[in-house]
């Protein structure tokens, strides 16, 4: 298994980069949060990487981080899922994103990946369960208050964005219940 690679990098062809690893050209699918990270052509760089082996050929997926090649590794792992979605929801949320989501169970957040389905975005919820936020090391609050968190829900279901429901969230009262939270959110909301 190839676990790690360091050369310069050859070709930047979004998701696939070739690294040229003493002469040998290795070609590597990696998520958009690894290839915005990455040195510029011609430069050095390491990736950690994930080899498969399908009926197809051989393919190489690279990582800048270990934690995205475990959340990675994790996506694989649920069925239905393969490759281009796991990859797909990397480029779409940090690992530390993903953790939030699955740890508040945000179905919302997951749908707004391309390709990702409602059906498939509460099966990768499920599965991932308890699976990424300790390795992740990924920092959630403490306690998340069940009001706040359906008041966030209701506008992102609305139409708003995370930053206008989030910025509205923090103009509400502490203690605010569900429906008057949600009632004085949509009003901060419609005077911006």
């Amino acid at each position: 298994m190839i676990g790690r690679l360091t050369g310069v990098i050859a070709e930047k062809n979004p998701p696939q980069i070739v690294l040229d690893v003493n002469g040998v050209g290795y070609e590597l699918d990696v998520p958009m949060s690894t290839f915005y990270n990455l040195p510029s052509v011609g430069d050095k760089a390491t990736l950690l990487c994930h080899f498969a082996v399908r009926e197809d050929g051989h393919y190489l997926y690279g990582f800048l981080s270990e934690s995205e090649r475990f959340a990675f590794r994790q996506l694989l792992k649920i069925s239905g899922i393969g490759a281009r979605t796991a990859l797909s929801v990397l480029s779409g949320l940090s690992v530390a994103d993903l953790a939030a989501a699955v740890a508040r169970q945000e179905v919302g957040r997951l749908i707004k990946v391309p390709g990702i389905g409602k059906k498939t975005a509460e099966r990768l919820l499920l599965e991932l369960k308890g699976k990424l936020a300790e390795t992740t090391g990924a920092a959630l609050p403490a306690t998340v208050d069940d009001a706040a968190q359906d008041i966030l829900n209701a506008l992102l279901a609305l139409g708003y964005n995370e930053k206008e429901a989030g910025g509205a969230l923090k103009q509400l009262p502490a203690g605010v219940s569900t429906s008057d939270g949600i009632r004085q959110a949509l009003k901060l909301l419609s005077k911006v």
